[in-house]
């Protein structure tokens, strides 16, 4: 089986650009939009690069996002600026409003997207704050001092901090009022609202109403059930003694405690550090949905599909995603939950548990809150799967299918190539010689995975021995890392040349123990196909896709080196043009580029402003304009 995924975490995106009429984004929002559930969620914007630039909640996702696109001339100028820059959408789907807001947080800090940034460093944003002293109250501030009182926060939205407010002052009576306690004479309004036990007029002793606070910081750090306990024993002491008002009281606290326990059970209920995996079938293929909570709060989620699972149990379906994925995963949780229990869940477990050197648990939720939590990712993976159906038909992704397809075929590998790396190498006669590696994903580039090498161990103009130094060194870091990005092993290696720098990489391929990888060169002249021991190349038809998709990854990688390379050259060509100059030592040379950016603006700047530079005489300023 081969697993495709989609990294959710991106670049932050670039400025935007002024848009006065904001049509209709695309066929392809359009039809997103129309797609989206009427449920509660967080809905993610990305632009035509794919990265995120906003992140926001709704009650329904479908009347929320619909929002956005419906009489432009009403929106703000942040808003129509946003809407021009949407090229693509995701969603979560969330139980309830109150997971929706503390899902939109996590991701928020997480990815820091560009429409969201003007929250920057999070200056001006509301906090819950608890003032210090003997009867401290909970406001809303957009002030964070450091050493006065207790914050918690920031939060995004005014009306939701208000919100949590409100519930905690009805839940845990506590002051609102900055007037000097020991001057007021009778309880204000607040009091007969039961909003506040007035400790001004003495209604309330210093130690109950430091109890209040105690249990509303409970609450804000999500122990409910411990808050509700309490409530609870407090009730049954009160009714024994037969204090029926204030047990009635409690009672009515202990009730909107509970209803809140209800509605955040993601992000209060389900502890610690694990990963939650559901499926959908479809086809031959598989959508796999994961969720990672850390500490308690769902921090993000990604998808997957394999391929290849028609008729295949759920148990085997599940033993291959956990095998495939977490052999390349950078991290382990201790807890791993699925949907149905797969084969060889004590091999399965073991291994993990060696990967990450403590117990991996494997696990199939049967009650409570992970019940709960497996349920909402199940019905992520559905709507996922929508929404992974709409985008290949919408965006031509049929294409890289079908070129794939017929790469397994030409080659006669047992599955389509998933991760495709390229390697080329660039130089001058040996001088300044660099590689470049990059990766096709699902037949697409990965430019996040691009990786670049300078060479180290070969003298001259030898391009075959060059290309072995670069594929022994990416294959040797994968052995000896279990970072992502040098652990996931290709599917196919395209190397661009013909025999020789083939035989090259065949030979590291070999000596790093990874002869059984799938490997060809790609030469220019007829766009000839090599492969490991076959004596005649193979020549495709110029309309062919799998030709096309391999001319595209030679091309990349080709341009990736020359890239690099030309990019030394460059270095290297300034500071031979000032090392030159005599006077100019490696820390003059640097300050000049420092001040000038490059040799050209050295030579455009006057002998007063390069006299300006620290470590310059005019002596040498005037030198240094003679000599450029």
């Amino acid at each position: 089986m081969a697993l495709n995924s989609t990294n959710a975490l991106l670049h932050p995106a670039a400025s935007p650009r002024y848009v006065k009429i904001v049509p209709m984004t695309t066929p392809f929002v359009e039809e997103q939009v129309r797609q989206l559930p009427d449920a509660p969620g967080v809905y993610i914007y990305k632009d035509e690069k794919g990265r995120i630039i906003y992140v926001g909640k709704a009650v329904n996702l479908k009347n929320r996002v619909r929002s956005y696109f419906r009489n432009s001339e009403k929106l703000d100028e942040k808003t129509r600026l946003l809407v021009a820059d949407i090229r693509d959408l995701e969603y979560f789907v969330v139980p309830s409003e109150q997971d929706a807001l503390i899902l939109e947080l996590n991701l928020i800090k997480r990815h820091r997207p560009h429409y969201n940034i003007m929250l920057k460093d999070d200056k001006g944003l509301p906090y819950l704050h608890i003032t210090p002293g003997d009867w401290p109250k909970l406001e809303v501030t957009r002030r964070y001092v450091e050493g006065n009182g207790r914050y918690f926060g920031p939060f995004t939205d005014a009306r939701s901090v208000h919100g949590v407010l409100d519930l905690l002052r009805r839940i845990f009576p506590f002051r609102s009022c900055t007037q000097d306690l020991k001057k007021v004479k009778r309880p204000c309004l607040e009091y007969d609202m039961h909003r506040c036990p007035s400790p001004c007029t003495g209604k309330i002793l210093a130690a109950e109403y430091q109890k209040n606070i105690d249990q509303a910081v409970l609450l804000l750090e999500g122990k409910l059930d411990r808050v509700s306990r309490q409530l609870k024993a407090d009730m049954t002491a009160a009714a024994g003694k037969m204090d029926f008002e204030l047990a009635a009281a409690l009672r009515d606290r202990i009730r909107d405690i509970d209803t809140v326990i209800g509605a955040q059970r993601i992000a209060t209920r389900v502890k610690g550090e694990l990963d939650a995996v559901a499926y959908v079938q479809a086809g031959d293929e598989s959508f796999v949905m994961v969720f990672f909570v850390r500490g308690g709060k769902l921090i993000g989620r990604e998808h997957f599909i394999l391929k290849g699972t028609q008729d295949q149990p759920p148990s085997q379906v599940l033993a291959s995603f956990v095998g495939q994925f977490y052999s390349g995963a950078a991290h382990l949780p201790p807890l791993i939950l699925l949907q149905h229990e797969p084969d060889d869940k004590d091999v399965l477990e073991g291994w993990l548990s060696s990967k990450r050197g403590t117990k991996v648990e494997i696990s199939v939720p049967r009650r409570g809150p992970r019940v709960e939590l497996m349920a909402t990712v199940a019905d992520n993976a559905k709507k996922g799967l929508d929404q992974y159906k709409l985008k290949r038909m919408l965006t031509g992704a049929e294409d890289s299918k079908a070129a794939l397809e017929d790469l397994a075929r030409v080659l006669d590998l047992k599955e389509a190539p998933h991760r495709i790396e390229g390697y080329d190498i660039s130089n001058i006669q040996g001088k300044m010689a660099v590689g470049s590696m990059v990766v096709f994903t699902g037949g697409r580039p990965d430019s996040k995975k691009y990786r670049r090498f300078r060479i180290k161990t070969v003298e001259g103009a030898d391009d075959f021995a060059m290309m072995k130094e670069v594929v022994g060194r990416r294959f040797a870091r994968a052995k000896g890392e279990s970072e992502e990005k040098w652990a996931s092993l290709p599917d196919l290696v395209l190397i661009d040349g013909g025999k020789g720098q083939l035989s090259a990489a065949v030979e590291a391929l070999k000596e790093k123990d990874a002869s059984n990888t799938p490997i060809l060169g790609l030469a220019k002249e007829r766009e000839e196909i090599f492969l490991p021991g076959k004596s005649q190349p193979i020549v495709l038809e110029e309309r062919s896709p799998a030709r096309r998709l391999l001319q595209r990854v030679r091309d990349e990688a080709h341009r990736f080196a020359l890239g690099y390379h030309t990019n030394i050259r460059e270095k290297k060509s300034v500071g031979s043009k000032l090392d030159a100059i005599p006077g100019i030592g490696p820390a003059k040379r640097r300050a000049l580029i420092k001040r000038f950016a490059s040799v050209p603006g050295v030579r455009a700047a006057s002998v007063e402003e390069i006299a300006e530079v620290k470590g310059i005489t005019p002596q040498l300023a005037r030198l240094i304009k003679e000599s450029l």
